[in-house]
């Protein structure tokens, strides 16, 4: 037996016993990914002999390990994305030991490398990653190269089908752009005009899915009601603000705006300085304290929303089953609840 020090023992103390770097004792204690189980018995047993763990910490800490997952999110302005980054913070912050460690990062919007650069640094340490995809050869590779090195990966919100993830969690966002057709054309009351399409990007394939749906339902049941063209405002205020206003100039006829991403709050200052609100009827998704605000004040029609805690839960509990476990039919996909959300019917709150 190796005598006590008499003062109190350091990771630096178990990492000398078990013959170890000071790096694995962190990775062991923190039950990080990529040590060995022999090597984390061998930090264990040092652990509690120099009295740096007692014998329950040690009983849960040599346990199953609970996966470290990581979600990776665009950042700019988008409040709904915001809001589900700051949900996944909250999750992370209230968790306890006995729950997955979580952690949330923004990466660069729209950008095809960084979102690949950062699918390969965060696989160092997570066992599984929650990401929004963007369709795009890098991000395809990075997926392919980080799924074939073990780590788990499930796309939110937009879905990157075909490749090594192993999950979408998202709304059906065809049947999302048909809804928003629907919804815009019964508002209208009318049989001909002009409608615009605003998106963040068609990188997203959740946007360009929601363009698809929103013309085919138009082509088939509202052929009256011309589309304009689609205009990409980065999920920028600022630029669907600019957007929205050379509509307006261009297109005396237009009755009706959807707004496939997010920042809607640019689209609605360009209605209200227009004085276009309650005459140009306009759909969007996302609910949040600025689509909140539109829908009172009568600027803003429907918002179609997907609940962001019945992202993180059910992502959660995707990673907490056995890898590439699945249900019978469920296609590698799970869908959300659509949510239509009017001005008589707006949730009590908004957090």
């Amino acid at each position: 037996m190796h005598p006590r020090p008499s003062t109190l023992p350091s990771m630096a103390d178990v990492a000398q016993l078990a013959g170890v770097s000071l790096a694995t004792v962190d990775r062991v204690l923190n039950r990080r990914k990529g040590v060995r189980a022999r090597t984390v018995d061998r930090v264990l047993k040092a652990a509690v002999e120099l009295g740096y763990l007692d014998r329950e910490e040690c009983r849960k800490l040599s346990g199953p390990r609970l996966p470290n997952i990581a979600f990776l999110l665009p950042k700019g302005t988008n409040p709904y994305l915001r809001l589900l980054g700051e949900k996944v913070r909250a999750t992370a912050a209230t968790g306890s030991r006995d729950d997955s460690p979580v952690r949330c990062f923004f990466i660069e919007s729209f950008d095809a490398g960084a979102l690949a650069s950062a699918l390969h640094h965060h696989a160092r340490w997570a066992d599984g990653i929650a990401f929004m995809a963007i369709d795009h050869p890098l991000v395809r590779e990075a997926v392919e190269e980080v799924g074939a090195g073990g780590t788990r990966l499930v796309t939110i919100v937009s879905d990157l089908p075909h490749s090594a993830r192993e999950a979408y969690i998202g709304l059906d966002n065809q049947a999302a752009g048909r809804t928003a057709a629907y919804l815009l054309a019964r508002f209208c009351h009318v049989r001909e005009g002009s409608v615009a399409v605003v998106a963040g990007s068609r990188s997203y394939r959740a946007h360009s899915e929601r363009e698809m749906g929103f013309h085919s339902l138009l082509d088939e049941a509202h052929p009256g009601l011309r589309v304009v063209g689609m205009r990409e405002g980065h999920d920028d205020r600022n630029e669907n603000y600019l957007h929205t206003l050379s509509l307006l100039d261009q297109n005396p006829d237009l009755v009706g705006i959807y707004n496939v991403g997010g920042s809607s709050d640019g689209i609605g200052r360009a209605l209200r300085e227009r004085q276009k609100a309650g005459k140009v009827v306009f759909i969007g998704h996302g609910m949040t304290r600025d689509t909140r605000r539109l829908l009172i004040d009568g600027i803003m029609d429907a918002v179609i929303n997907s609940d962001p805690d019945q992202i993180i839960a059910l992502t959660l509990a995707r990673f907490r089953r056995p890898p590439h476990s699945r249900t019978h039919g469920d296609g590698h996909s799970v869908p959300l609840s659509m949510e239509i959300i009017f001005r008589e019917n707006i949730p009590a709150q908004i957090r």
